[in-house]
C-alpha cells in the first residue's frame, strides 16, 4: 500500500485495494442486514394472511407465493435505513480498530476514506430507484391480482362441510356434506350480488366445475327464493338443474387498482375517468415520492459517514455522535412523512419533498469535504511567488 496518494490518483475513478476492502465490508453488511430485516418484516406481515390458510385451507406453497410478492416493497422501505446503519457501523468499527487512524497517517484525505461509503450510497440509491419505479409496482400488482383470485375464485373450491363459507364479499355458501366422489349434498347459497334481487338458493345436490376458467357450482333439484322489493311477495322458482357462478358478478378485471401498483406515468397523469377526483392528489404525491425517496438512502449514508469521520478520535469511544446521527435520521424520516402529508393537501409543497430527501446529504458532504477543498485551493496560493 503506498504511503500517500498524489492528487491525480486521489481523483482517479479506479478503486484501490483499500477501497475494495472497505466497499466489500459495506456491501456484505448491507445485503445481510437488509435481507434479515426484510425476512423479519415478511414474517410479521404474513400473520395478516394466516386466516387464508386457516379459514380457507390454502396450501403452504400458495401462502408463500402470495406473501413473497410483498418482499420488494419491504426492501424499498428499509434499504435507506440499513444503508445508514451499515455505513455507521462499518466506519465506527474501522475507527475503533484504529484502521482510520492508520489511513490518515498514510496520507489519505477524508474524501479517499469516504469514497467506499459514497459508492455504497450510490448503489443503494440506484437500487431504490429500480425498486420504486419498476420492481415494486409490478410485484404489488401481481400480489393484488393473486390475492383477488384467492378470495374470489380459489375460495370457491375450499368450501368446508358444515361451515358457512364466504366465497366473496356478497356471497355465502353452506354445504351439509361431501361424498367421496366430490358430490355436494344439502346446499344453500346466499346470493347478494344484485342488491335489488337478493336470493337464497337451496339444492339437494351439486358439484363444483370449471367453465371458461371460472369456478361454478352445478345444482340439482333445488329452488330459488327471492323477495320482490315492490310487492314484498316471496317468489319461489323450482329447478331440476341450475348453474351458479361463484365469482364476483363484475368479473376479475373490475378490481380497482391501487396507487402502489400503478406505473409512474399514470400516477403523475392520473385518468380521472377511472378514479375519483379526490384520489388525484394522492396519486400525484405517490409518483413524486417514488422519484424523491431514493435520495434518502444517499442522505442517510452521508449522516452516518459524518458521524464516523467528523470530529476527533476517542480512545474510549464516542457514543454522542452515533446517537445524534440516529436522532437526525429519525427526525429526517418524520419530517419527510410530514411533508408528504402536507403536500397531499397542497401540491405546491411538492418541492419540499426533494429538499427533505437531498439537502441533508449535501449539507453533510459540505461539512466533511469543504475544509479539504479549501486547503487544496490555499496550497497553490502559498507556493506562488510573492
Amino acid at each position: 500500500m503506498p504511503v500517500a496518494y498524489p492528487v491525480t490518483q486521489r481523483l482517479s475513478t479506479r478503486l484501490s485495494i483499500l477501497d475494495r476492502y472497505v466497499l466489500r465490508q459495506l456491501l456484505l453488511a448491507l445485503v445481510a442486514t437488509t435481507g434479515a430485516l426484510a425476512v423479519l418484516i415478511w414474517l410479521t406481515q404474513s400473520l395478516h394472511f394466516v386466516s387464508l390458510v386457516v379459514g380457507r385451507g390454502l396450501s403452504l406453497r400458495v401462502f408463500i407465493q402470495l406473501t413473497s410478492l410483498l418482499i420488494p416493497s419491504f426492501v424499498a422501505v428499509i434499504l435507506p435505513i440499513t444503508t445508514f446503519v451499515v455505513v455507521q457501523f462499518v466506519y465506527q468499527r474501522l475507527g475503533s480498530d484504529r484502521e482510520l487512524t492508520v489511513m490518515q497517517a498514510a496520507g489519505l484525505s477524508p474524501f479517499m476514506m469516504a469514497r467506499p461509503a459514497l459508492l455504497c450510497a450510490a448503489i443503494s440509491t440506484l437500487i431504490c430507484f429500480m425498486l420504486n419505479l419498476w420492481i415494486v409496482p409490478a410485484s404489488y400488482h401481481a400480489f393484488r391480482q393473486y390475492e383477488y383470485q384467492i378470495r374470489n375464485k380459489m375460495a370457491a373450491f375450499l368450501i368446508q362441510d358444515g361451515v358457512f363459507t364466504q366465497v366473496s364479499d356478497n356471497m355465502t355458501v353452506y354445504i351439509r356434506a361431501r361424498d367421496e366422489n366430490g358430490m355436494l349434498h344439502g346446499i344453500m347459497v346466499e346470493d347478494d350480488r344484485q342488491p335489488d334481487a337478493q336470493a337464497t338458493i337451496l339444492a339437494e345436490e351439486g358439484s363444483l366445475v370449471i367453465i371458461n376458467d371460472q369456478p361454478r357450482v352445478v345444482l340439482f333439484n333445488g329452488s330459488r327464493q327471492e323477495i320482490d322489493r315492490k310487492t314484498g311477495r316471496l317468489n319461489v322458482l323450482s329447478f331440476a338443474r341450475n348453474t351458479i357462478d361463484l365469482t364476483s358478478s363484475h368479473g376479475p378485471h373490475a378490481r380497482q387498482p391501487d396507487a402502489n401498483e400503478l406505473p409512474l406515468s399514470e400516477l403523475l397523469h392520473p385518468n380521472l375517468r377511472q378514479f375519483s377526483p379526490r384520489d388525484e392528489k394522492k396519486m400525484i404525491i405517490e409518483g413524486w415520492r417514488r422519484l424523491a425517496s431514493p435520495f434518502c438512502a444517499f442522505s442517510f449514508a452521508m449522516i452516518g459517514l459524518l458521524s464516523a469521520l467528523g470530529g476527533g478520535f476517542s480512545r474510549h469511544g464516542n457514543i454522542t455522535r452515533p446517537v445524534a446521527a440516529t436522532l437526525a435520521v429519525v427526525a429526517m424520516q418524520s419530517l419527510t412523512l410530514l411533508v408528504q402529508n402536507l403536500a397531499s393537501r397542497n401540491l405546491t409543497l411538492i418541492p419540499l419533498m426533494w429538499v427533505c430527501a437531498i439537502v441533508p446529504g449535501l449539507v453533510c458532504l459540505a461539512i466533511l469535504f469543504w475544509p479539504e477543498a479549501g486547503s487544496r485551493r490555499a496550497a497553490p496560493r502559498a507556493q506562488s511567488p510573492q
